[in-house]
């Protein structure tokens, strides 16, 4: 029961939360109601009800063409205590070799790809305090990926504020989540 409250949390905070694909100019209905720059990464809280209203983000892009080479989102459901996962990597990775998150103090086994779609091929997926964790001790970090040519790339992604950002995070995302369809009610003060 608990993967699925996990899984419908994830599909509700991918549903919800922005795609990464679509960063550059989202509607104003979508325009975040939030927004907190801490060291590399973005804290964002998005207007409407949702099980997961915010996120923090991370994009690195290429330096000669402007375009997006890596994405990471995290957003975290204060219902079922998860945080869940969106790396965005272009198109043309072998998808059979999946993803590996290589830290300083932590490599993760190969994560599989869920979907792409014309921005990218992405990992979702719900991640555990461990992995959190493990990111949090972390001096630098970067996605390991294989071309369908079978070269291998380092992307490289920045852990400076991640802590602080996921505090901040949690925080605003337990004041805004909504709880059987309605907002929670922020405490009085």
């Amino acid at each position: 029961m608990k993967s699925l409250r996990i899984s419908l949390a994830l599909a509700a905070a991918l549903f919800v939360a922005p795609a990464l694909a679509q960063e550059a100019a989202p509607p104003k209905a979508n325009q975040p109601t939030d927004v907190k720059e801490i060291g590399d990464w973005t804290v964002r809280c998005m207007p409407g009800k949702s099980a997961t209203p915010c996120h923090m983000v991370e994009l690195r892009v290429a330096k000669k063409s402007g375009q997006r080479v890596l994405g990471v989102l995290l957003a975290y459901a204060p219902s079922n205590n998860a945080t869940l996962l969106q790396i965005s990597v272009p198109l043309g990775v072998a998808l059979q070799n999946g993803l590996v998150i290589n830290s300083d103090t932590w490599k993760s086994p190969a994560i599989k790809f869920r979907r792409c779609d014309q921005g990218g091929c992405y990992v979702e997926s719900a991640v555990g305090d461990d992995v959190i964790n493990q990111l949090a001790k972390a001096s630098n970090a970067k996605m390991q990926i294989v071309s369908v040519d079978g070269k291998r790339y380092d992307l490289a992604f920045s852990l400076k504020g991640f802590t602080e950002a996921r505090s901040a995070m949690v925080e605003l995302a337990k004041q805004k989540a909504v709880k059987g369809g309605a907002a929670e009610a922020a405490p009085a003060q």
